[in-house]
């Protein structure tokens, strides 16, 4: 017995020991693997970016250290990291051209595929050359690959050009099925996000905004098409009209939307000639993960710090929603504010947003935060894909506010939806509830019952204080009238072309337009960027990557594809702050 517990104890110390050993020798291949993979990228004379156009973009992707491991579904792409790419190529002079190969690509927004489109053509600008092919293109990486110099297409692809349409869907009679529906106070004519849950179909003033924007984003597309290809824009508008999707290929290089039909190694052969090699040599290229570790332009003179606020703007942690993998927390965004504003490096601060909005209180409490640091030093908005409602309210308080033109902005307006599932306890499981109370409203909430008409009176009195303070706030930050902002309110949503000559914005531009505007007013000549928050580091990735609720939300995402936010939304909506200002449910592009 007592050489069994001596082998015993033995063995389980040498496994405890192997443990440790195995664990120590993992975190060093990590930290190796890291820190490979931070070292800088050289490039070699007579260069090619090659962008692949596939997988999804977000504003901003956190970087996985085991992505070789991984079993991620779509790769996601990080619109940060794709302009600053196209900056570092356009500026290193090893670097000649762009190769872009469009797959299945899908941007959170118009605004971000006009963006990475403007960044192609800056890179023109500097008198290099970029060239473009697919198997097949679609509407999205059609658009973004006509800013190239040469547009090539598989003999076999098709290239799909259709228009824009709209195709929001209604979940109030499924939810009746189960016995729930969600009772309304909102303010605002077109404050249409809960439209969702209680209608079957668009009101008449959401029918008229979305048209609008829908409208406007497909105007931009044209005319931006039209200059790159130089094919009229009514030409175009026709070509959708005939559904030239389905056409002969050959026909695409009839109507001037592609330059030549010829397959992926014949296109090698015409890199080659851009690049003035011979066709046995290899050509030298860097993916967008060798850009990340290309070094840029050296950090000179003062700082101008570009803070990332995207996502759903929610309370704290626990609020947050998995829809797009992203939340803009208020009580983080206002702690790294103050940080920002007490940072004496910083000289200026760009804010970056793109958001739907979401809670009310919490976009109240960024706003708080900007003004804050407005009164310290110059704060210049930049919108991405959305800036509306509370990503509206968050913004308002700039000095400057940037927009790109198809951005999706406004919104100026509130509501509050309560889930009423009484039906569901009462009728549909049987549950039965009886009280006992002091006071009137003591049970006011209560899952028994609906709310009745004193209480939803309460709700709208303070709702409507909620729209006349966002409405304020507004009327402050771009020194207008309330009477003026209420005929431009009501939660209306605007593009940013239209917003413009509205006065919600004071220019259509870039990021980098913003960041210059941003060192103007803080009066310095030199100036350098930094991004911020700053990135998890590898082991939080790691984590991150290899949680269980990742993959799975991964695996529905996949699955439920344009049908995914939704879905999340309804699942997560216990989490949210009653009262919102977001916008208009999803808006299904296509």
């Amino acid at each position: 017995m007592k050489d069994f517990l001596k082998y015993v104890l033995a063995t389980i110390t040498g496994i405890i020991l192997l443990t440790v050993v195995m664990a120590i020798l993992g975190t060093i291949s990590l930290v190796g693997l890291a820190a490979s993979s931070a070292a800088s990228t050289q490039v070699e004379d007579n260069s090619v970016f090659a962008l692949t156009l596939s997988g999804t973009v977000e504003e901003r992707t956190q970087d996985n250290p085991l992505a070789f491991l991984s079993s991620s579904v779509t790769e996601e792409l990080g619109l940060e990291d794709i302009l600053s790419a196209i900056k570092k190529a356009k500026d290193n002079d090893n670097i000649k051209g762009i190769y872009l190969e469009a797959g299945i690509f899908s941007c959170d927004a118009p605004a971000t595929a006009h963006a990475i489109r403007e960044a192609l053509l800056d890179f023109r600008k500097s008198g290099k050359w970029i060239v473009a092919y697919a198997d097949s293109y679609t509407q999205g990486t059609y658009y973004i690959c006509s800013a190239a110099d040469k547009v090539f297409l598989n003999p076999q692809g098709m290239v799909d050009w259709h228009g824009l349409a709209a195709e929001p869907f209604f979940l109030k009679d499924l939810l009746a099925k189960f016995g729930v529906k969600y009772q309304l106070c909102k303010v605002g004519k077109y404050k249409s996000a809960p439209e969702q849950m209680t209608a079957d179909k668009m009101s008449d003033a959401n029918r008229e905004q979305v048209t609008a924007y829908i409208n406007g984003i497909w105007k931009v597309m044209l005319a931006d098409v039209a200059k790159s290809r130089k094919v009229s824009a009514d030409s175009l508008n026709a070509y959708a009209d005939r559904g030239i999707t389905l056409a002969e290929a050959n026909e695409y290089v009839k109507l001037k939307l592609i330059d030549k039909l010829m397959y992926t190694d014949e296109v090698k052969g015409e890199v080659k000639k851009m690049l003035k090699i011979d066709s046995d040599e290899t050509i030298s290229q860097l993916t967008l993960e060798d850009m990340k570790n290309v070094k840029g332009a050296e950090d000179k003179g003062d700082k101008v710090a570009v803070y990332y606020a995207y996502g759903d703007i929610v309370d704290s942690e626990t609020a947050g929603m998995i829809q797009d993998g992203h939340s803009i927390v208020a009580t983080k965004v206002c702690k790294d504010l103050e940080e920002l504003m007490n940072d004496d490096n910083v000289k200026a601060v760009v804010l970056r947003v793109n958001s739907p909005g979401g809670s009310a209180y919490a976009s109240e409490q960024i706003w708080h935060a900007v003004s804050n640091l407005k009164a310290k030093k110059p704060v210049v908005v930049s919108m991405g894909g959305y800036a509306a409602s509370g990503g509206y309210y968050i913004s308002c308080a700039a000095n400057y506010i940037y927009s790109e033109p198809t951005t999706i902005t406004g919104s100026i307006g509130i509501f509050g939806m309560f889930p009423d599932v009484s039906n569901l306890l009462t009728e549909k499981l049987g549950v039965k509830f009886d009280e006992v109370k002091t006071n009137k409203y003591a049970n006011f909430g209560s899952m028994a019952r609906s709310i009745n008409a004193d209480e939803m009176a309460l709700l709208e009195k303070y709702i409507g204080r909620g729209y006349e303070l966002f409405r304020k706030r507004v009327a402050d930050g771009r020194k207008m009238p309330v009477a003026k902002v209420e005929e431009i309110a009501q939660g209306r949503v605007w593009l940013g072309n239209d917003a413009l000559g509205i006065k919600l914005v004071d220019a259509i531009g870039s990021l980098d337009d913003a960041v210059k505007k941003a060192a103007q007013l803080a009066k310095v000549d030199k100036y350098y960027t930094g991004s911020y928050p700053t990135e998890d580091g590898w082991l939080e990735s790691l984590a991150a990557t290899t949680s269980k609720d990742n993959y799975l939300d991964e695996q529905i995402r996949e699955t439920l594809g344009e049908y995914y936010q939704p879905f999340a939304y309804m699942k997560n909506i216990s989490k949210q702050s009653a009262i919102q200002t977001r916008l208009p449910y999803f808006l299904n592009i296509k």
